[in-house]
């Protein structure tokens, strides 16, 4: 029997933490590029993945931007 709730069923980004997704698109795109693409500070003034993370878990919004290009991306 499975436990898994529909929601997290259907899911694409479930068991891919936003560390991952960051520093996937920052090795595929590269920082410059990765901030055209999604327009937020953390993305353009010297950037990082510990910055970019504390600033995506605060904003949802930026957040749901850069999980929808991950998913466009790969």
């Amino acid at each position: 029997m499975t436990t898994s709730t529909p929601s997290q069923s259907n899911n694409p980004l479930h068991g891919i933490t936003l560390e991952n997704i960051v520093v996937r698109l920052a090795d595929h795109y590269g920082w410059e590029k990765l901030a055209q693409k999604v327009n937020i500070n953390c993305f353009k003034n010297d950037p990082s993945v510990k910055s970019s993370l504390k600033f995506l878990r605060k904003t949802p919004w930026a957040r749901e931007q850069v999980e929808n290009l991950y998913l466009a991306t790969f």
